[in-house]
């Protein structure tokens, strides 16, 4: 008699998720490694999971009640003091980081900058760096390629054209470097955060990293000077575009230090979380050659050259698909928290003053009660949109990310040109391993086989 069982489709890389309570020490050990190793399974199947680790936290992966935070009740849930320890030092009081009226107003100078005429507009930019990348691919030759560390480089270099356009003050290995050196050392979740020691008591980690702090914020301010020098020339980047904002109700414009804290905001996330989109998307199309092929199809059905314009990446909706489904299974920010300023109830549990409570997105993105076969890539499935806040890539309500729209063009301008001229083929043994520090990264990197195509 033949066994008729059927057999599990394989399944992209996922993080192990945790089945038994690790107390806080084993917590630490686990979070100092990799954050999302200690979200608990229950995210996955629940819509809310509770428990104390020095401090009491929430995981809430209900819709409903993460409407009520991103939305309804903003103000009751600021980013967590574990949060704003982390980033503070590096991007200052910037919109990613401040709370209230500080941040509404940096939002509604800095909105006209990412309208989708300008986003449009810094388009030839993402071409062109796209050609670059491809002709670099192409050098490398048959071998197998890094192309997270392939796309790093793509998107910091959109990234700083986009930003300071022409300014020799730019010194772009010197910002990279530093970035990295701050993630590296700064990044990681302490001891005195999980205990939730006052903000006063140093972190180790952070001390460590000033020196890169300084040569960032050093080289970011010698840029701005040089522009301040130069003035605007041909068609303004996002450094003309925010030196020219203005809040339209306070009629309130950017002081210098407040300009350089959120140009290195734009900096750090404009081109950390689109390589990694990048990065997971092509490791999912060498994954699955099947989807491969039918985004390539539709890529040469409206790609005229060698390299993908803004107006044909608007035109592939199958590509967006792709783009999408990566960003549910890889989201570049894996978990975001808040501290309640007040008592509230979510999901019929109590929640505290002062407790810690997070959207752990990994897991809500993964989680069966809101999705099928969520640990599946299936591009598909985005033929019908998911409930709004079940999908959070670039969060929502008014904080949602103001360079949404320039990420996804990006994102597609960079896929359909690498698609244009290479077929990706998953290297044996290779896989890449999701870790999650500050952002969500390929450990080990992702490395595939470029295949020309003639």
């Amino acid at each position: 008699m033949t066994d008729q069982t059927p057999i599990p489709a394989r399944l992209p890389v996922c993080v192990p998720l945790v089945t038994e309570p690790l107390g806080l020490f084993g917590s630490l050990k686990l979070a100092r490694r990799n954050v999302l190793a200690i979200l608990p399974d229950l995210a996955t199947r629940q819509p809310m999971v509770s428990g104390r680790t020095g401090a009491r936290w929430h995981m809430v992966m209900d819709p409903g009640a993460i409407r009520t935070m991103l939305l309804e009740r903003l103000d009751h849930y600021p980013k967590s003091r574990v949060t704003q320890n982390l980033l503070r030092p590096a991007i200052g009081e910037s919109m990613f980081v401040a709370e209230g009226a500080h941040w509404r107003w940096q939002r509604r100078a800095a909105a006209p900058a990412f309208s989708a005429r300008n986003v449009l507009n810094l388009a030839p930019v993402m071409t062109g760096a796209a050609t670059r990348s491809a002709d670099r691919i192409a050098a490398a030759g048959p071998r197998a390629v890094n192309l997270y560390d392939e796309m790093v480089t793509t998107t910091f270099d959109v990234i700083s054209d986009v930003t300071f356009s022409g300014g020799e003050g730019f010194a772009r290995e010197a910002v990279h470097r530093a970035i990295d050196d701050y993630v590296a050392e700064a990044g990681r979740i302490s001891l005195f955060d999980m205990l939730g020691l006052p903000d006063w008591v140093p972190r180790p980690g952070r001390v460590f990293s000033a020196g890169a702090l300084r040569q960032m914020k050093s080289v970011a301010d010698g840029a701005i000077a040089e522009r301040a020098q130069r003035g605007p020339q041909g068609v303004p980047d996002l450094l003309d575009l925010l030196l020219a904002g203005e809040d339209p109700e306070t009629k309130r414009r950017m002081n210098a230090g407040e300009l350089r804290d959120n140009l290195l905001t734009f900096i750090v996330a404009g081109h950390e979380t689109t390589a990694l989109t990048l990065s997971w998307a092509l490791y999912l199309l060498a994954f699955d050659p099947e989807v491969q092929e039918r985004a390539r199809a539709e890529v040469q059905a409206h790609v005229a050259g060698d390299a993908a314009t803004g107006e044909e990446a608007a035109r592939m909706t199958f590509l967006r698909q792709v783009v999408d489904e990566t960003l549910r299974l890889y989201p570049p920010a894996g978990i975001v928290s808040r501290t309640a300023q007040a008592p509230d109830e979510l999901c019929g549990r109590e929640i505290r003053k002062g407790d810690t409570v997070m959207i752990p997105i990994y897991a809500l993105h993964r989680n069966h009660l809101l999705w099928s076969e969520p640990d599946a890539f299936r591009p598909d499935r985005w033929q019908q949109k998911p409930d709004r806040y079940a999908y959070l890539p670039f969060g929502d309500g008014p904080r949602i990310c103001i360079g949404a729209a320039f990420a996804l063009q990006e994102a597609v301008i960079i896929l359909a040109t690498l698609l244009k001229r290479f077929r990706f083929h998953a290297v044996p043994g290779r896989d890449p391993a999701p870790v999650m520090i500050l952002t969500l990264r390929p450990e080990g990197g992702v490395w595939l086989e470029a295949e020309p195509l003639t």
